[in-house]
Order: structure tokens, then C-alpha cells, then sequence
């Protein structure tokens, strides 16, 4: 059985400096709640892993307003002018990277491998300062995995012991990031008793959740 918790008492364990995973995808599948309550405090410095930088005064964006975002490893930017502002200004060091190689990176990191081999990127910008490899007349980039001290997700249920399902595009990053950070925070919007989410629909399993933050009232 795993103990609910606030989104304040969740958001006070990220210090200064963190690695935090952030699932959703421009805001959508994201845990608000958490955000909302990091947002508020004094923690400063963050590198945070996520699809995008949502826009600002919204999710992740409200992080990056505040400036407590020292770096984004991010696949875009561009519906977030701050964002923007802020990399051609210096304030933000930001590591675009493609969509797929991104999640691919992430995969890596959670299932101990040592890197990810794709073609994307070769011979542009992207390959700056990174191994090749060549694979039967293929050249290939080697893309170094990504892991986390902390993933914030969301999910659409949870059972008292933490296992989780989601809801449509919530699918798309926050089961990979739960295998990839050591500490997994999750925000669903339901507990429930064990046995209510079958088998088959846990997409995360409860050994991998650390905290489940407070169903909303």
C-alpha cells in the first residue's frame, strides 16, 4: 500500500540541480498539480526532459517563467515564445532533439542500455561532437541514454499500491519516463482499491511508483 501525498509535500523533494522527467505532450497528460506546486517554490537550477515547453504560464511553462530552468533536453520550443527568448539569450541552455530519438534516449536509460543507434540527424547539426557508427553501409549517430533523479507523471488511475493505466496521448511519455528516473512521483486522477484496474490495463506497475500524489478534491 502506498500512502497519497500532497502535490506541496511531492514538489518539496526536488532540490536545486534536479533531473526531472516531465511527462505530456504541450501540456496535455501532464501532472499539473505537481507542476503547479513546484512552481511555487524556491527550487532553482532544474534540467528538465520533457516533449516540449509547453507555453507559457502552463505546465512546464510556468517553471521556465519563473526561472527555475537552467536546461531543456526538449524536442521543440515553439509555441513557447519565453522559451525562445530565453535560449538566444543565453538563459536557457536548451538540447533540441528529435521527437523520436528523444523517446528512444529515454527508453534506453530505463532499460540499461548503453545508447541508441539512428540515422536521424546524420550529416546535420544535430551530429555535432557525436560517434558514428558504420552498419552494412549505414552511418548511424549513437544517442547516449537518458535517466532522471526525478519523473513527474500522470496517469488516468491508480490502485493503492501505485500500479497505473493512462488515458490516450498520456500513453505517449509517461510509462517510458517511469522506467527511467530513481525517484517516480505519479498523479493520477483516481485511486482505487486493488483489483479495479485489471491485469492486462497496467501499463506501469507499482514497484517502479515511489509517491502517489492526493486525488484532487
Amino acid at each position: 500500500m502506498k500512502t497519497a501525498v500532497l502535490a506541496t509535500a511531492a514538489a518539496a523533494l526536488i532540490t536545486d540541480g534536479s533531473v526531472v522527467m516531465v511527462g505530456g505532450f504541450m501540456g496535455v497528460g501532464a501532472p499539473h498539480r505537481v507542476l503547479n506546486a513546484l512552481s511555487e517554490t524556491v527550487t532553482k537550477d532544474l534540467t528538465l526532459i520533457v516533449n516540449d515547453a509547453c507555453r507559457p504560464g502552463e505546465g512546464v511553462g510556468k517553471l521556465i517563467s519563473n526561472g527555475q530552468v537552467k536546461k531543456l533536453i526538449v524536442s521543440h520550443i515553439g509555441l513557447n515564445p519565453e522559451a525562445q527568448g530565453k535560449m538566444i539569450s543565453d538563459e536557457l541552455d536548451v538540447e533540441l532533439v528529435p521527437q523520436g530519438t528523444l523517446v528512444e534516449r529515454i527508453r534506453a536509460g530505463g532499460f540499461g542500455l548503453g545508447g541508441v543507434l539512428t540515422e536521424t540527424g546524420v550529416g546535420t547539426i544535430v551530429a555535432s561532437g557525436k560517434q558514428t557508427v558504420d552498419i552494412d553501409g549505414k552511418t548511424f549517430l549513437i544517442e547516449k541514454p537518458l535517466r532522471a533523479d526525478f519523473a513527474l507523471i500522470a496517469a488516468d488511475r491508480s490502485d493503492y499500491v501505485g500500479n497505473l493505466d493512462y488515458s490516450l496521448t498520456a500513453h505517449n511519455f509517461n510509462p517510458i519516463m517511469a522506467m527511467s528516473a530513481d525517484v517516480v512521483i505519479a498523479e493520477p486522477q483516481s485511486i482505487m482499491p486493488v483489483g479495479v484496474i485489471g491485469p492486462d490495463e497496467v501499463k506501469t506497475p507499482g514497484v517502479l511508483v515511489d509517491h502517489l500524489i492526493a486525488r484532487p478534491v
